[in-house]
């Protein structure tokens, strides 16, 4: 469903804006980002540039698109070693809007998917982009989240088996089985949990597409983007997603993977270098890599075949009914989980990078 700003709900953006000395006189707005989740606005007053985030329009997910625990959470991180923007106004459904948004800073900065732009394309720049993705990821997790007052922002223990439980029953039936074309994965995982590794304020959608970038030399991260998934849980969970959606050459790509084929280009470090990356900033034991790698691809396919049930049923993005999409990240997910031939694997070995960390599943 289509969402832009009427002429009423404009003007109350204004005095909302006007009242709180963010803008001064009439706005413009302009949609930013793919549209596919929360939906991102840049506000301007012909001065000044602010973004405004709000969630889709309904029907929604009950717990989904909290936009007050997003900006609480953004706000939380301020001033801390994990770059954000900053945090200007909140409102409460009903106050301008008849859902709840909130304001922040604009950041001004390319974001990254397919291509390097011209002024970091040294090979020199694109690794030190690749290196500040897992610096950055590494600074989250050692953010003292309850100092920093998200104490009540999550439950880490038990994170692993609730997690598993908690998305599986988005698309099981009314027996709690999961569909057939789940079933390897599901029970592969399921089998093998592992224990918590920690606890820290995890992204859940950490990737290339999600970060802004300097303009210009050196390759540098400014801020981090769609803080809408973030919750307190295993910070393995993270790590293990955000190299699921690093692409690798000679393997299919999955919509994510997609999203960040610039990391292709010459210099961009490997997984098994972002991988050793991480352990040596943090001491975390990859041991287990494996195990969160295979359960990001599946909660990915989760997370599309859900939505790919709402589109059919015309409540949902149409962008999620290709049914090839929800298949893209099984079939990661089984060789992640080393549930399909070696036959079929290509010559970059799927799962070498765990190896080259020196983990093993």
């Amino acid at each position: 469903m289509v969402w832009d700003w009427t002429a009423d709900s404009l003007r109350a953006l204004e005095a909302f804006l006007a009242e709180r000395g963010v803008t001064s006189g009439p706005l413009t707005t302009r949609a930013i980002g793919d549209g596919h989740s929360n939906l991102t606005y840049l506000v301007s007053d012909g001065t000044r540039q602010v973004v405004v985030r709000r969630p889709p329009p309904p029907p929604v997910p009950p717990g989904a698109h909290d936009m007050l625990r997003e900006a609480r959470l953004i706000a939380a991180l301020d001033g801390s070693d994990v770059p954000v923007a900053q945090v200007l106004a909140t409102s409460d459904a009903g106050e301008v809007l008849d859902v709840g948004f909130y304001v922040m800073s604009y950041v001004a900065g390319p974001v990254v998917t397919t291509t390097t732009p011209d002024a970091l394309a040294t090979p020199e720049d694109r690794r030190a982009i690749g290196l500040a993705l897992v610096d950055t990821l590494a600074a989250l997790h050692q953010v003292d989240w309850r100092a920093a007052g998200l104490g009540e922002m999550g439950r880490p223990e038990g994170f692993n088996a609730r997690h598993l439980r908690r998305m599986g029953r988005l698309v099981a039936d009314e027996e709690g089985r999961p569909p057939a074309e789940f079933a390897d994965v599901d029970a592969w995982l399921a089998a093998s949990i592992p224990p918590e590794s920690g606890a820290a304020i995890i992204h859940n959608d950490y990737r290339l597409g999600n970060v802004i970038l300097g303009a210009a030399p050196p390759g540098r991260i400014t801020a981090v983007l769609d803080w809408e998934l973030a919750t307190i849980g295993d910070p393995l969970f993270d790590l293990g997603y955000f190299l699921a959606s690093y692409p690798v050459p000679g393997e299919p790509l999955t919509p994510t993977q997609e999203l960040g084929v610039a990391v292709l280009e010459e210099g961009y470090p490997t997984r098994g270098e972002l991988a050793e990356r991480y352990a040596a900033v943090t001491g975390a034991d990859l041991s287990n890599l494996g195990w969160y790698t295979t359960l990001a691809l599946w909660k990915l396919a989760v997370l599309y075949e859900y939505g790919r049930r709402r589109a059919i049923e015309g409540v949902g993005d149409e962008y999620y009914r290709d049914q090839a999409l929800v298949e893209s990240f099984l079939v990661a997910a089984r060789t992640s989980a080393g549930l399909v031939p070696t036959s079929i694997m290509t010559d970059s070995a799927p799962l070498s990078w765990v190896h080259e960390a020196g983990t093993d599943r």
